[in-house]
């Protein structure tokens, strides 16, 4: 890790936060990168761009889904991890690393299986129109095939950052999305493969950032060894991991839940051009959430770390800037989209009528962006300490008590404009959801570092 191991419990907080998440930030919007550049080629494909795009976006509900079982593993035995090397047991922390990169075996093969069987008619449930069907089709047969990959890099790339090796998690972002961005236009353009190429482009550039990760925790730089006498499954190590990771799980899987929902309203009362506006939303989102997730995780190890050392202040200080850092970030990005909401739809879509609508819609479904910065301080910081529970509760009270009904509500409420209505219900939802986290994170977050005396 670093000449010195106890970096992370004696270096100044700020300089450990600026050193460990410009490299995590750089991942993810590398990330985003990765996420959205299928979406910008596609978009702009001449005649079809449109459709395609609406096809493609109809797609996502199933990739947040692998996503958030790479999560629910990766990103729920990575801080378990770091707190065993807080408390010097790394015995520990290298079984939860083998027991999770075999539980994520597991899950790939499930999940493989299951997207090359049913993709057709869960696309269909989820939005996909007469008009889409084949273009989402078409791109999730061969996306199905990378779900391994997917798997292993999001998985065992979070345990590579909690180990602080910050730099190197990066890398294995880059590598993927430098691929991507290459490989996208050979395809898709070069190779007349269209949304076919931009699926391929992707399971290629997940393999290689695969291999790359992997090599790494096999290797003689890591901290932490991957070793195959750790791949048995131990309760008392995957279970804990899975509990706090659960959190991230939901957050993410319900990402998928909610995309069905508004797929399926805004298909109702505006037809593809809503939910192709919709595809563009959720891009625009990922500008927010991927960055300020970038920053979280440059955190976790420093909170997670010391709070595994009962070094109260550091765990403090640590969320205090992790919150300035975040808030700044979230209105720096919510000016600039209800400035220029225009150039954000541009970035995705040629087609006038689309930008017009798209650039309508997105000051109404991000007037909250404003806040977010708050909710993931506080989600992460949770998710650092080990408060499973309560990053569970922030996670459900968001998704599935606010947004899902409002989704459904406003349209109801609203009859002159029911599309607009169905956008409206994201900001209301993320208004009441980040004051209710605010308030649990002041009560839990106390509790929890005076718990830390009692054990």
């Amino acid at each position: 890790m670093n000449e010195n191991k106890n970096f992370l419990g004696t270096e100044p907080i700020g300089k450990l936060l600026l050193r460990l998440a410009l490299p995590t930030v750089a991942a993810q919007m590398i990330n985003m990168l990765y996420n959205i550049v299928d979406r910008i080629y596609i978009g702009h494909i001449p005649n079809v761009g449109a459709l395609a795009l609406t096809g493609v976006g109809v797609c996502m509900p199933l990739i947040m889904i692998v996503a958030a079982f790479a999560a629910l593993v990766g990103n729920g035995g990575a801080p378990r991890a770091s707190i065993f090397m807080g408390q010097r047991d790394t015995e520990s922390a290298e079984k939860t690393l083998g027991n999770c990169f075999l539980t994520q075996l597991i899950i790939s093969a499930i999940l493989t299986i299951v997207l090359l069987i049913g993709n057709r008619t869960f696309l269909l449930s989820f939005g996909a129109s007469e008009n889409t069907i084949e273009y989402a089709v078409s791109y999730m047969n061969i996306y199905a095939i990378g779900t391994l990959f997917v798997q292993l890099t999001l998985g065992m790339n979070a345990f590579i950052t909690a180990q602080g090796f910050a730099k190197t998690g990066m890398l294995s972002v880059l590598i993927g999305a430098v691929t991507n961005i290459i490989l996208d236009p050979i395809f898709i353009f070069g190779f007349g493969l269209g949304v076919r190429g931009a699926a391929l482009a992707t399971v290629i550039s997940q393999a290689c950032s695969c291999i790359w990760v992997l090599t790494f925790l096999f290797g003689k730089k890591t901290t932490l060894k991957l070793k195959v006498c750790n791949m048995k499954l131990q309760s008392k190590i995957i279970l804990p991991s899975l509990a706090l990771g659960s959190s991230i799980f939901v957050m993410q899987a319900s990402e998928s839940i909610i995309s069905v929902c508004f797929n399926s309203s805004l298909l109702k009362y505006g037809g593809d051009i809503a939910v192709g506006a919709m595809t563009i939303l959720t891009s625009v989102m990922q500008f927010a959430m991927l960055p300020l997730q970038g920053v979280g995780q440059g955190s976790q190890p420093i909170t997670s770390y010391n709070y595994g050392a009962k070094n109260v202040d550091r765990v403090k200080s640590a969320f205090k800037l992790l919150l300035k850092v975040s808030l700044t970030y979230s209105v720096f990005l919510w000016l600039c989209v209800m400035i220029f909401p225009q150039v954000f739809a541009g970035m995705f879509t040629s087609d006038a009528t689309l930008l017009a609508f798209t650039a309508k819609a997105l000051r109404i479904y991000l007037a909250c962006l404003f806040m977010f910065g708050i909710q993931i301080a506080c989600q992460m910081t949770f998710t650092s300490i080990g408060r499973a529970k309560a990053s569970i509760i922030v996670a459900v009270m968001r998704k599935f008590i606010l947004l899902i009904p409002l989704i459904y509500i406003m349209p109801a409420i609203l009859h002159s404009n029911q599309t607009m209505a169905v956008y409206m219900a994201e900001p209301i939802a993320d208004f009441l959801a980040v004051t209710f986290t605010a308030v649990l994170f002041f009560f839990e977050f106390r509790k929890a570092l005076r718990e830390l005396f009692v054990k």
